[in-house]
């Protein structure tokens, strides 16, 4: 095993390195290597009318960037050696990545630059830029074709891949420190999934605190990948077409899948009419402006039947919306909230 990863095979025959779940230790020393940077979120009870419902939200909006991505990005970052951070960072992103790649590049005092598809929200490729970074536009087939082909190797940077590298993975997991810690009593954790970073960190961190917890996957309709993936039985692709664009991500990688597989109990799927709906209903009722990714959980969470649900955490996790989406969405009168 070579840091965190142990070597296994494809479904082609070739070697691949799987990724080893990240520890308890790790985790607490990521949640004390970025205290003066993370924000502890409150677990923030969902508003309803009526009969109250145990659903609590961890509005990760809250964060320095507006999203969960400052907890892996940072510990990752903090976590290199001093002369590689010196070279400049880079990563691949939808937008919430590189936002945090383009803020702790600013605290640690060296350039940081993203590839990004060139169908990313203004208001994200307009805030890497605010926050310092260098957004490099590509169709999003290029981004995808950027990381299967590993192209960053032939950059001078250091490079953070967002689900794969496992420190971003360890820095996540304090999302999952924070939930135990907070409400012993929980049953069931939704939080959405792209890449896989996410989800495996905050696992891992459930699966050793709190192993009766309920870890439900949440994906759009339009992006089924895990979905997919685990009814093959193996990493799959499929194709995408969802707002969610933090969570657009088109297949599962050999590395993480079987983490994935170990500390996940369910994938649910969330129709895009619903999660617009969602979003209308945070806005107005919770006065939470979140994006598509971030109200998939609670979407998720508010279609099960109270006596499945349960005690429930939604990880919320990024409100970098775009303006006119956000528009069209408040304004749409056939979404009740």
């Amino acid at each position: 095993m070579d840091n965190g990863r142990s070597a296994g095979r494809d479904a082609t025959g070739e070697d691949v390195a799987r990724i080893e779940p990240p520890s308890l230790a790790e985790i607490h020393e990521a949640a004390v290597r970025s205290h003066r940077v993370v924000v502890r979120t409150a677990l923030v009870p969902l508003h309803v009318f009526g009969e109250p419902v145990a659903i609590f939200l961890k509005p990760e909006i809250h964060q320095a960037v507006g999203s969960f991505k400052i907890r892996g990005i940072h510990n990752a970052v903090a976590s290199l050696a001093a002369a590689d951070r010196a070279r400049g960072l880079s990563t691949v992103s939808a937008g919430n990545t590189a936002q945090a790649l383009a803020w702790c590049a600013r605290h640690f005092g060296v350039a940081a630059r993203a590839v990004m598809p060139d169908t990313a929200p203004a208001s994200k490729i307009d805030a890497v830029r605010r926050y310092g970074g260098e957004p490099v536009l590509v169709p999003t087939a290029e981004v995808f074709r950027f990381l299967r082909e590993r192209r960053w190797t032939a950059e001078p940077y250091a490079f953070v891949h967002p689900w794969t590298n496992r420190d971003v993975l360890i820095g996540h997991g304090t999302i999952g420190l924070e939930i135990a810690a907070d409400l012993p009593g929980v049953t069931s954790v939704f939080v959405p999934v792209g890449g896989g970073g996410l989800l495996a960190g905050v696992g891992s961190a459930l699966r050793a605190l709190r192993p009766r917890t309920r870890i439900v996957a949440v994906e759009p309709e339009g992006c089924p990948a895990l979905h997919e993936s685990f009814r093959q039985g193996r990493p799959a692709t499929v194709s995408c077409r969802t707002i969610c664009d933090g969570v657009a991500v088109p297949y599962i990688t050999e590395e993480l899948y079987p983490l994935l597989r170990r500390v996940v109990d369910e994938v649910a799927l969330v129709p895009e009419r619903e999660v617009e709906r969602t979003i209308k209903r945070l806005a107005l009722r919770d006065h939470l402006v979140v994006e598509g990714s971030a109200a998939l959980p609670v979407a998720a969470a508010l279609a099960e039947p109270p006596e499945r649900l349960g005690c429930a955490v939604c990880v919320v996790t990024g409100g970098s919306i775009g303006t006119d989406l956000l528009l069209r969405i408040l304004g749409d009168p056939g979404l009740d909230a």
